[in-house]
Parts: structure tokens; sequence; C-alpha cells
């Protein structure tokens, strides 16, 4: 039954309280038969922000879905924290959390409303902890950095759950899956840090080049976008199994904990698309991928 149906019921038997509860249900309907899309996103450099590059470009070529989403959700690399947090407020400040980039990158605001109500929501989503709300954070670069380019309109409520960096890898798959239900609420939800990620091995004299990857970074952007294609979660989840080449690729986790709770958001019928693959730097991979339902 579609949503104008169960309208149509509503006033041809029930009145307006019966309406009023036709209405709940239709919402519900309309939302269990609507998935927005997902992403995972390579962000790289700061400077990503307020660079035309062609990774800025495929930024902005980014779908929302047919709707514009209720809110969106952020699992930035840049915000870590012992527990679970979601920040709830009104005005989420735009945080700078960097040093020694131009002036104009420490100008730039995005200035999204935030909400308690939708905290709560997120919040509630959640059983395997107790997510607590915060207004001791804003918006990261993790997130403001691509926003300003999917959607530099700043005009839909931004949310930012934090990593509670103490725990494993398995942890933050499994939240993932626990925020799945949100995709059918018109929550578009990002993981936004980088798969490949050692900033202290960056090859700072190919800077100018498109591509640049030490043999290392390369096999393993090649072992995650296999693994990606042919999903295979549980062996991104056990990243270690891959010795060297991922102790050097993952040095430390923080950028690579958003992708799991993106692959924990896949349904059965989501196309999983790769974009912006590719190593520069030597040591930083841009990679990217898009959740979106293929009917």
């Amino acid at each position: 039954m579609t949503r104008k149906d169960f309208l149509q019921l509503g006033l041809a038997g029930g009145g307006a309280a019966a309406l009023g509860t036709l209405e709940v249900l239709a919402r519900t309907l309309d939302n269990s038969d609507t998935v927005m899309p997902a992403y995972f996103i390579g962000h790289g450099s700061p400077m990503n922000a307020i660079e035309d590059n062609r990774h800025s470009e495929e930024w902005k070529h980014i779908k929302t879905g047919t709707e514009a989403p209720r809110m969106i959700l952020c699992v930035s690399a840049h915000w870590l924290t012992r527990g679970t947090y979601i920040t709830s407020n009104v005005t989420p400040p735009t945080i700078h959390d960097f040093g020694g980039f131009p002036q104009a990158l420490f100008d730039v605001q995005y200035p999204a409303p935030g909400s308690p109500e939708l905290a709560k929501e997120v919040a509630s989503e959640i059983y395997s902890v107790q997510a607590q709300l915060t207004e001791d954070w804003g918006l990261d670069h993790g997130t403001w950095s691509v926003l300003k380019h999917i959607r530099p309109q700043a005009d839909i409520p931004v949310l930012q759950l934090s990593i509670d960096y103490k725990e494993p890898a398995s942890f933050h798959y499994a939240l993932g899956r626990e925020l799945a239900k949100l995709r059918r609420k018109g929550v578009l939800i990002i993981g936004s840090g980088n798969m490949v990620h050692n900033l202290r091995m960056v090859a700072w004299d190919h800077t100018a080049e498109q591509d640049y990857g030490y043999d290392w970074a390369l096999q393993m952007n090649e072992t995650f976008n296999e693994k990606l294609l042919n999903r295979d979660f549980d062996a991104l989840v056990n990243y270690q199994q891959w010795g060297e080449a991922a102790r050097n690729a993952i040095p430390t986790p923080d950028h690579y904990y958003p992708m799991l709770y993106t692959l924990g958001l896949v349904e059965k019928d989501d196309e999983l698309a790769l974009f912006n693959n590719s190593v520069i730097m030597g040591s930083l991979s841009m990679t990217s991928f898009s959740l979106t339902q293929k009917f």
C-alpha cells in the first residue's frame, strides 16, 4: 500500500484522529521503502576544503538521495573519545583542528545547524553501549571539509558520532550495523577518514604528482578494494592479518575505523561503487566508496 492509499483510507473512514495515526504509519512506510545512500570518503588534507581538484570535484557530484536528508551523521577520524558520544549542539561550531595551513582555511565556516532532538533519536538506535550526548564538540575538518563540497548550503542538521578509541575494529563495525536502520529514516551517513594513512612516511618530494604510492601502499589499496567489492568484510575488520604492509598502511587505526562504520551500513540490495581511487604522496589513499540501492 502506498502513502497515498493510507491517506485516502484515513479520509474515507477515520476522521482527523485516524488520519493522524495513518500519517505516522505512512511516514513509517515511506521510511522503510526509501533507503538513503551512505558513503566512506577519503578526506585527505584539510586543504581539499578550499581547493578545486579532482578529489573535491568528485565530492561535488555526490548524491544525497532523491529527497534531501533529514540530517547528516558523520563519523570522523578526528573525534576520538573514551565512550561513544553524539554532538547535540543547536549550533555546532566549525572546529579548525590543525595547524600550519593558510589563513584562508581557518576562515572557513560551515554553519550547519545541529539538533538535540535528532541526537536523541540517533542515541536511541544504539543498544550495545550507552551513547551520550555532548556539546563539547562540533564539526571537525573530517566533516566540514567534505560537506562544504557535498552540501555547500549548510542547510541540513549535521551531527557527529565519536569513535571510542579504546575499542577494537569489530566494535566499530558492529556499531555501524546498529546505525544502519537510520538510512531508512532519512539519515545520510558518512564515514570520513583514509584507508591508507601514514603521515610519518609521506613523500613530500612527490606532492605534485597526481598518483604516487609506495609499493606497500598500492598493495594495500588494491587489497582493500578487492575485499570491498567482494564484500569480504570480515577480512577488512581483521586487517592485521596482512602483516607489515597493513602496519605501514594503518600505523594507527583512527582514519581506518570510519570506513568500518560505513561497511556496517551495507544492505543486501546496495551497490558498492569505488570513486577517487588513488594513492597520493606515497602513503595516503583517497579511495572512497558509495552505497546506493540498485533499484
